[in-house]
């Protein structure tokens, strides 16, 4: 087979693994009605999945070290097919929880460092660099294709066959393995470091837990705190929030300390200490954590507006979607090429500043009916800007490092990805529900229309949160209180507004990112890249850092 066969393999799978996520993302409503769940449990779900990668990425770079990146790469698409097959026959949120964010967040933890390293050792030089432009071209191919084909499947069949049809796809993928050539690891073979794998989930998980449960337990006081046997799990009157982000922090401190201990005992650990402090490895995957936060935030909203405030099926999201997918696909695939010309560090900048031209242009078309042409506008724009981040930081990361710290790389690269992601989706969806139920307060208050008792109805149902639905759903509930047609009309009136101030302002929050993202962009290679680690290897600094 042809040299180039070997990447077609691996951006099968990626394209699986992309595909996966945004055909979740515009399935939220009908899989909310066909679970008989809620958007908060779906937010949890979309979350947990993103985490589950997040914090056994390292452990999964670590085992394709340990059993070779080929048979990594096989045992992560089987874990992953399997919990495919779970999530397609889901009877309950439950099920869909082990199935998609526990068994396919395991598999991809193992997959996505194998494609990294599998693809440093299959192509070197500037073959290298074409490679992971391939790959950033396929990754957004399936951004492109992911809510055309979950909506189409959604409206017209089910949600559940496209997992069904990520299983065949797999299948087809472990075939083609055999064409992968798999370099043997330098050196004996490493042991896995169990603290290290525990103390690295464990504080990975606690952190974005907090940030995830900050809209539902509150961000400082507590205000619908979680309970052990009737008692409220709130220390002196303090949420768990931030003893548990705090918590994470800190235990993450201790996994670097034993990182390092580990080093000097003369023992393989998880992650070498020295890998992030190289400058340019360091800036890329800092630079990833923001961009996957502005992903995850702009994938979590975007949907969500489209099909519970303007109540559009999954297809019409997908096509609504699609001027997004599009500038990612057609600017991942430019940025690839203008690599050999451009340095990574403007390529990047040129980005984020799409990027926040787009949610500008977002936050002035987001209302109650659709400026479609706005909004198309800023979906291209958004696009574009992800698109050119993609074509970069793939390779800023892993040719800061020699081949033989590949697949370490990836683990960074995977951990730091999906970290992000999780964050984003997190912190994104807490500002949404927890913006909604103030603007909901606030705006009945404001209402003169509105009776003192239904303020006080609304202060008492929305005191702990408040899910974002349908107004019609807002339009039943106060009829069937009992209210009369203008107090009614009133209480929608408010909630709608409620809507759109709440989705605003979660885009004010993906805003910031893409500004924090510019603070980072200095210490980003001014220089271009071809493949290979900068002069001086592991611990050279980043050229312009």
């Amino acid at each position: 087979m042809g040299r180039w066969s070997v990447v077609g393999v691996l951006g099968a799978a990626q394209f699986v693994m992309v595909l996966d996520t945004t055909v979740m993302n515009v399935s939220i409503s009908q899989v909310v009605e066909d679970l008989g769940t809620d958007v908060v449990k779906m937010q949890l779900a979309i979350t947990a999945y993103t985490l589950v990668m997040a914090a056994f990425m390292l452990t999964g770079a670590k085992l394709g070290d340990i059993l070779g990146r080929r048979r990594a790469l096989v045992i992560g698409l089987v874990v992953y097919a399997a919990g495919s097959l779970v999530t397609a026959l889901s009877p309950n949120i439950a099920t869909l929880l082990v199935g998609w964010s526990v068994l396919e967040g395991l598999g991809a933890a193992m997959v996505i460092p194998a494609i990294a390293s599998l693809t440093a050792g299959n192509y070197s030089g500037t073959e290298r660099a074409l490679a992971y432009g391939i790959l950033g071209g396929i990754a957004g191919a399936g951004a492109a294709l992911g809510p055309l084909i979950g909506g189409w499947m959604t409206t017209n069949l089910s949600w559940r066959l496209v997992f069904v049809a990520e299983v065949v796809i797999i299948l087809g993928v472990l075939l083609m393995t055999r064409v992968i050539r798999d370099a043997p690891v330098p050196g004996p073979r490493p042991g896995l470091d169990h603290v290290g794998v525990a103390l690295s989930s464990a504080g990975m998980i606690l952190a974005v837990l907090g940030i995830l449960q900050s809209s539902q337990w509150g961000l400082i006081e507590a205000t619908d705190p979680p309970s052990i046997g009737g008692t409220d799990l709130a220390p002196f009157g303090f949420s768990p929030v931030p003893f548990l982000i705090g918590g994470g922090i800190a235990i993450l401190i201790v996994f670097g300390r034993w990182q390092e201990r580990r080093v000097t005992a003369g023992r393989s650990p998880l992650l070498a200490p020295g890998l992030l402090r190289v400058p340019q490895l360091r800036a890329g995957a800092t630079m990833l954590i923001s961009q996957q936060v502005i992903v995850a935030g702009i994938f979590f909203v975007i949907p969500l507006y489209l099909q519970v405030v303007l109540g559009k099926d999954a297809l019409q999201t997908g096509i609504a979607i699609l001027p997004l997918s599009v500038g990612l696909f057609v600017l991942a695939i430019a940025g690839s090429r203008l690599s050999a010309l451009v340095a990574p560090r403007r390529l990047v900048q040129a980005g984020l500043l799409l990027m926040l031209a787009a949610v500008i242009v977002l936050f002035a078309t987001v209302d109650l009916e659709l400026n479609a042409f706005g909004f198309a506008v800023g979906l291209v724009l958004v696009g574009g800007g992800l698109g050119l981040l993609a074509s970069q930081l793939g390779n800023v990361i892993m040719s800061s490092v020699p081949d033989e710290r590949s697949a370490e790389a990836g683990g960074v690269q995977g951990t730091a990805q999906n970290l992000g992601a999780s964050i984003g989706t997190a912190l994104v969806g807490a500002v949404l529900i927890a913006g909604l139920a103030t603007a909901m307060q606030a705006n009945v208050r404001a209402n003169p229309a509105l009776t003192p008792d239904v303020v006080a109805a609304v202060d008492r149902a929305t005191e702990r949160g408040i899910d974002l639905v349908p107004a019609a759903t807002v339009e039943r509930l106060a009829t069937d209180a009992g209210l009369p047609a203008a107090q009614v009309a009133g209480v929608v009136d408010a909630y709608e507004d409620a809507q759109i101030r709440a989705l605003k302002r979660s885009l004010a929050v993906v805003a910031l990112f893409v500004l924090i993202g510019f603070t980072v962009t200095r210490r980003l290679p001014a220089h271009r890249l071809t493949a290979g680690p900068p002069e001086g290897g592991v611990g050279a600094p980043a050229a312009g850092a």
